[in-house]
């Protein structure tokens, strides 16, 4: 009860207190989801609200904020949300690649893509996760020094807003990042955060493209909000990684499926449904959070908008992808159960 309060009182203090953000602060209106469960934490393998009541976050990951920025509107979130019953959406910021944060990216720019999307986040009711997404830098230590100085001003600049979550490290992936690395990482980059965001719930990736999820129950990160990603791709990933991904919630790991699509891991080739429907099972069974790749309309099975749809909002069904329909109704059908 006593968290409950502190937490009510800091959604006040939010919207009627804090300078410069009478606007742009996260709402509370009890219709919004965010509204119903407030500021989150991680309970048993997954999330609870703010009064205890198990969580599940279901949305869309944007796909690198550089390449397709025009997604990042009111308009996409919200139908999102409306639409599609999502309550979520996961900020991808490439490190690397082109455009990426620690190449050639205009990082001002970046950021206020970030800040644009928390901010339409907080407007509607949704959750917003900033997402560090390593991927062709492998080891998340390459570039730790700007992942520290990033998630301290971001850490800082949002650390009364309960919506935000913070993803260290996309898909740890290469030869000799075990968990034991990323884990070294994460020992360096979460106290950065927790500086200033006591509470906020961070996702860890995962060694092997946030796959070794099960590495995790032996020597957990000592910090009760973090959870752990897994990935996958259901035409690639299937009967093994359900195993391991059951070993982790079996031995109390706690685990959101912070980037999943039902096509192959290339964001390409056809859609598998019967592995979809086996991971959506697992899915329910354990009540897991799951951000869908990618909102774009990239040339690839895994945008959820066909490549020849211009709009950048208010989709109709034929309008979606054939992965996007599949993954708009699942989220529906979750949506209705909680």
């Amino acid at each position: 009860m006593m968290r409950l309060k502190a937490q009510l009182a800091m959604l006040l203090a939010i919207v009627l207190c804090l300078p410069g953000l009478a606007e742009d602060a996260p709402k509370t209106e009890a219709e919004t989801f965010f509204g119903r469960h407030g500021a989150l934490h991680v309970s048993g393998t997954g999330l609870a609200d703010a009064a205890g009541a198990p969580v599940q976050l279901r949305g869309v990951s944007t796909h690198g904020l550089a390449w397709f920025p025009e997604f990042v509107n009111e308009g996409a979130f919200r139908t999102i949300r409306d639409d599609w019953g999502a309550n979520a959406v996961r900020l991808a910021m490439y490190t690397c690649e082109a455009g990426g944060y620690m190449t050639d990216g205009d990082r001002d720019a970046l950021e206020a893509l970030i800040d644009k999307g928390v901010n339409l986040c907080g407007q509607l009711g949704m959750y917003a996760i900033i997402d560090w997404h390593i991927l062709s830098d492998g080891d998340p230590h390459t570039h730790a020094d700007a992942a520290e100085d990033f998630f301290r001003r971001m850490s800082a600049r949002y650390a009364d807003w309960p919506h935000v979550l913070y993803e260290l490290c996309n898909e740890p992936n290469g030869k000799g990042v075990n968990w034991p690395v990323v884990r070294d990482y994460a020992e360096r980059i979460i106290p950065v955060i927790r500086a200033n965001a006591p509470e906020a719930v961070i996702i860890c990736g995962t060694p092997d493209w946030s796959q070794d999820v099960d590495a995790v129950a032996a020597d957990p990160i000592d910090d009760a909000n973090t959870i752990y990603a897994l990935h996958f791709y259901a035409a690639s990933h299937r009967i093994a990684l359900r195993a391991r991904a059951k070993k982790a919630l079996e031995a109390g790991t706690p685990v959101f499926v912070s980037e999943f699509n039902i096509c192959d891991a290339s964001g390409g080739g056809a859609i598998d449904e019967k592995s979809a429907a086996a991971w959506r099972e697992l899915i329910g069974d354990y009540n897991l959070s799951y951000m869908a790749w990618s909102l774009s309309n990239a040339d690839e099975t895994a945008a959820l908008i066909r490549a020849d749809c211009p709009k950048t909002s208010d989709w109709t069904g034929d309008e979606l992808s054939e992965t996007g329909r599949w993954l708009r109704g699942m989220m529906r059908e979750d949506g209705e159960k909680n």
